[in-house]
């Protein structure tokens, strides 16, 4: 049986406010690239995954832009070590069990709401930042193939550049996917929609 997305009373705005004084304390600056239209619909968020950071600078994004309820999916092992991020939007999946397909069934639930925010990395795990060509696991295909409502689908992609500061700047990148439901097409939609992002991201001068 998954763990499913609370938030509590006191400990989701604790950890929304600790989280975001945290990431300004790490990093000189977080800035949202591109300009998305709220179209005041469900989203789902696909972004990569190169650090523990990822969800907050996402989480940054939806409070900054959209201010949904935020979920996010995390395997099950590590929302258990982390019990904390369960009461702020965190729910699990365990990986090779017929839990997924519960996980899956949750996620579909969640964004029957217009008020919600669900965050997904499709990679599965975290990876280098220095990768440039993703694989998306299946999960993401049976979401978008069982929706049976209208979803805001958004890819965000993150950068991290130090340039001449001591601490490095956040760069987040997003667009909104309009494409088919495919799994190879949106991995390869999401790889386009990068490599685009990194073309921009090496012509940055500060």
């Amino acid at each position: 049986m998954i763990l499913k997305g609370k938030h509590h009373f006191l400990l989701d705005p604790f950890f929304r406010k600790y989280v975001i004084w945290k990431m300004h304390r790490n990093f000189h600056s977080v800035k949202i690239m591109g300009h998305i239209n709220d179209r005041d619909l469900p989203i789902l968020l696909i972004c990569n995954h190169i650090s523990w950071w990822d969800g907050i600078w996402a989480l940054h994004v939806n409070q900054t832009l959209f201010r949904r309820k935020y979920f996010f999916m995390m395997l099950e092992e590590q929302l258990r070590k982390n019990w904390f991020l369960n009461y702020a939007g965190g729910y699990s999946i365990t990986r090779n069990t017929r839990g997924v397909v519960e996980s899956i069934d949750y996620t579909l639930e969640l964004l029957k709401n217009k008020k919600n925010m669900v965050l997904l990395f499709p990679q599965g795990e975290i990876e280098s930042m220095h990768k440039k060509q993703f694989n998306f696991m299946k999960g993401i295909k049976h979401i978008l193939q069982r929706r049976k409502n209208d979803v805001q689908v958004l890819f965000l992609a993150n950068f991290v550049d130090y340039h001449e500061k001591d601490k490095p700047a956040v760069y987040c990148y997003l667009h909104e996917y309009t494409g088919g439901i495919k799994l190879t097409e949106i991995e390869d939609d999401y790889n386009k929609f990068y490599g685009k992002c990194l073309s921009k991201q090496i012509t940055i001068k500060v």
